[in-house]
């Protein structure tokens, strides 16, 4: 996040004009109109990266109840992807993480149209994108930037709230652990007694 990117509002508005084929549905089996592989080779194409069959290969979907909201998502992330200010900007490599495995792990959580439709999550896929360029948005510093991506990151949210829980778990067995020492304790003074 060294480089400053576009402002945010110009990828918060992009997504907000996602054209609807871009949130048709994904072609799984014989269901859906959007072929999302060949949306990945154009946006690959775009950026100066050829298409690995292999890599193509993983956004085929045949799965409608667990791949239906992951290819949704990347069929948004490449529409997003393919604002001039960010073509040419991420790796091959690193395009194919994020439509995959980031989209994977956000459509987990959060349904593939709330990144259109919620403030929130339009902020959120935008800041994520430009992280993935290596940049921040224009006129934040790396400190503001960093901050405001943690505190949109529904990852970041889950990874939180589940050190929450498990550190609120260590505090009741310590406090459990007490309690008993304390009770054996008064035990032992009765008995001596």
């Amino acid at each position: 996040m060294n480089q400053e990117g576009p402002r945010l509002e110009q990828l918060v508005r992009r997504l907000l004009e996602t054209p609807a084929p871009f949130l048709g549905e994904p072609r799984i089996g014989k269901q859906g109109s959007v072929h999302v592989p060949a949306l990945v080779a154009d946006l690959l194409a775009a950026f100066g990266a050829s298409a690995d069959v292999d890599a193509l290969k993983r956004f085929e979907a045949s799965d409608r109840a667990r791949e239906r909201n992951p290819r949704m998502l990347t069929q948004i992330l490449c529409w997003l992807l393919m604002d001039p200010a960010l073509r040419g900007k991420i790796s091959a490599s690193e395009l194919i993480r994020l439509l995959f495995e980031e989209a994977n792990a956000l459509a987990e959580k959060v349904a593939a149209k709330d990144f259109v439709d919620n403030d929130e999550r339009r902020e959120e896929l935008s800041r994520m994108a430009l992280r993935s360029a290596g940049m921040r948005p224009a006129g934040e510093s790396k400190n503001v930037a960093e901050d405001r991506w943690l505190a949109v990151s529904s990852r970041e949210r889950t990874r939180l709230a589940a050190a929450s829980r498990a550190a609120e778990e260590r505090a009741r067995a310590i406090r459990e652990a007490l309690e008993r020492k304390a009770a054996e304790e008064s035990a032992d003074k009765w008995s001596r007694e």
